[in-house]
């Protein structure tokens, strides 16, 4: 085994132990799928984590182009300019393994920027499994068809992830943060189905999209009985523009003022209903409730 194989897989056993991954088929993709694939010719620009919170980003260039330097817990910037980076392997570890990918499964992926997490859920689903990965930005989505071209089980789509119908799927992973959950993500889970969306403040203008918003992570499983959810993890992320509404903003900033730990959420409800004590987050036409479903 090469010096690079070897540190794929200790970058999979990194990830697997400070995201808690189950998933063996994750674990699998992320020591396979070969990152400097997917982020350019090196020397990268790797961003310095102090400076997320600090601003403005700052990044720190390889010292050369050895791929190995890649297989670490970093954001890899794609578009420095932008502050546009290769999201943070483990945050995406733990959002996929509360997808839950599984071999067989039909994927969407929204907004999948050059391809690389898109590359790693089609490996999770291998054998007969595939993922349609959906950018809107022109040359994201043409940075992603190149470089996934050579796997046969992926469709790269430039359009709106907000608006793209891909029929019935068995889990859609959106990687753009949101105000408020879309019907049309809801609609086209199968049974058992399940959708990880990142929930995001916008109280500044959506129309600056080189903007961060903050708030959580949250999945939701699609059941016959009730649907399931939980907050998996806070998260800063770029916005989903067909996903931002003013009002919604609201609705979700009073929720984060509530809290969002522990059983906060525990169900996804749809439909007309008073607002309830277990009201977390009481959209239009959803709702996001700290009430079990019942077994």
């Amino acid at each position: 085994m090469n010096d690079l194989s070897t540190a794929r897989r200790r970058y999979a056993e990194e990830l697997r132990e400070k995201s808690r991954v189950r998933s063996p088929g994750l674990i699998r993709a992320f020591a396979t799928v070969e990152r400097e694939c997917y982020l350019g010719p090196g020397p990268w620009q790797i961003l310095d984590p102090a400076s997320v919170t600090a601003m403005p980003l700052v990044y720190q260039r390889t010292p050369d182009a050895d791929p190995i330097q890649l297989y670490r817990d970093v954001l890899v910037g794609i578009d420095a300019a932008r502050g546009l980076n290769n999201g943070q392997p483990s945050a995406h570890a733990l959002w996929m393994d509360a997808l839950d990918p599984r071999p067989g499964d039909f994927v969407v992926h929204v907004g999948c920027g050059t391809g690389y997490y898109s590359a790693i859920l089609a490996e999770a689903v291998e054998p007969r499994g595939r993922v349609t990965a959906i950018e809107i930005d022109p040359e994201l989505a043409t940075a992603a068809a190149r470089n996934l071209a050579h796997r046969t089980n992926v469709q790269v789509v430039r359009g709106d992830g907000c608006t793209y119908d891909p029929g019935a799927v068995d889990a859609i992973y959106v990687n753009a943060g949101a105000t408020h959950i879309l019907p049309l993500w809801c609609d086209r889970l199968r049974p058992g189905g399940r959708l990880v969306v990142p929930l995001v403040r916008w109280p500044e203008s959506p129309e600056e999209a080189s903007a961060s918003g903050m708030g959580v992570v949250v999945a939701i499983t699609h059941r016959e009985d009730g649907d399931t959810a939980a907050i998996i993890s806070p998260v800063g992320i770029f916005p989903c523009l067909g996903a931002i509404d003013v009002n919604a903003d609201r609705r979700l900033a009073e929720a984060l003022a509530r809290g969002a730990t522990g059983d906060a959420v525990r169900s996804f409800r749809r439909g007309a209903h008073d607002q309830e004590p277990e009201c977390w987050l009481h959209g239009d036409g959803f709702c996001l409730s700290g009430r079990a479903v019942p077994r």
